[in-house]
């Protein structure tokens, strides 16, 4: 796809979608945010690609709302300047919501800045790489706002626990991918990034297709669930449904006596 958004399959199984404003260092223009949105919610349809990668060209990840040329949101045609706000918070909101709806796992590989907006896009990924010229801010409370904006006081407590989250929050500081790292923000720091990222795609591409579409889902209904009473069905109704309706158990364990990878069919 050209223009704002490239879409590039290194392997079959994993698509990488790049931002690609990097002159502004790939700010949530919305020229950018919609196209995002469209090639995610084709990919959700696409059941070739089991992971998905999102990365910025050039040397940020995404710098958060561009306050210079951020252009025209959709449907906003007629509408009053409040009608304006909340089409335009819509349409940011939906692409981080995209993310989440996407029935494959999303990563995040985090190339350089990932400010205000950018942090949420990245918290919005189920996983999150950084390169060690990454790093993370909050940036709502730098420029007279609040720093909570797309999800951030949803996502960064849960990603870091509610202390380290009202630090980053408050303070409006920058975490580099070595903190980021050590306090859980990304699982790992790769000098070529998005490399690794198609990695892990790759990994996660060799296991059972439900298996993972189903394991996203119950990782984010349990950082939802209100108990883990009420809950632990909900897991539980998942591991039933593969172990009886598909033979990938069996195969695990004939693939472990004759020291082979397990080829899963996801069919009896």
């Amino acid at each position: 796809m050209a223009g704002f958004i490239l879409l590039d399959r290194p392997v079959p199984e994993v698509a990488v979608v790049t931002l690609n404003r990097p002159e502004r260092m790939n700010a949530m223009a919305f020229e950018v945010m919609v196209p995002l949105g469209e090639t995610l919610a084709e990919l959700r349809h696409d059941n070739v690609v089991r992971a998905v990668v999102v990365t910025g060209a050039g040397a940020g990840f995404c710098s958060g709302a561009d306050q210079e040329s951020a252009g025209v949101p959709p449907g906003v045609a007629g509408v009053t300047r409040p009608t304006y706000a909340l089409r335009a918070m819509e349409a940011l909101e939906g692409v981080i919501l995209a993310i989440r709806q996407l029935r494959q796992p999303v990563i995040a590989a985090v190339n350089g800045a990932a400010i205000g907006g950018g942090l949420c896009l990245a918290l919005a990924c189920d996983l999150r790489l950084a390169a060690p010229s990454a790093y993370f801010r909050a940036a709502g409370i730098n420029n007279g706002l609040t720093a909570s904006e797309l999800g951030l006081s949803y996502l960064l407590p849960r990603a870091v626990g509610s202390t380290r989250a009202a630090d980053i929050m408050l303070t409006g500081r920058d975490v580099t991918a070595e903190e980021a790292e050590r306090i859980g923000l990304v699982s790992g720091v790769h000098d070529d990034v998005v490399a690794a990222a198609v990695e892990t795609g790759r990994r996660i591409a060799g296991f059972s297709q439900p298996g993972i579409e189903l394991t996203k889902k119950t990782l984010h209904a349990g950082i939802a669930a209100g108990g883990l009473e009420s809950y632990l069905p909900t897991e539980g109704l998942g591991q039933l449904y593969l172990r009886l309706l598909t033979g990938n158990f069996e195969e695990a364990t004939r693939a472990r006596k004759e020291r082979r990878p397990a080829e899963f069919t996801d069919d009896r």
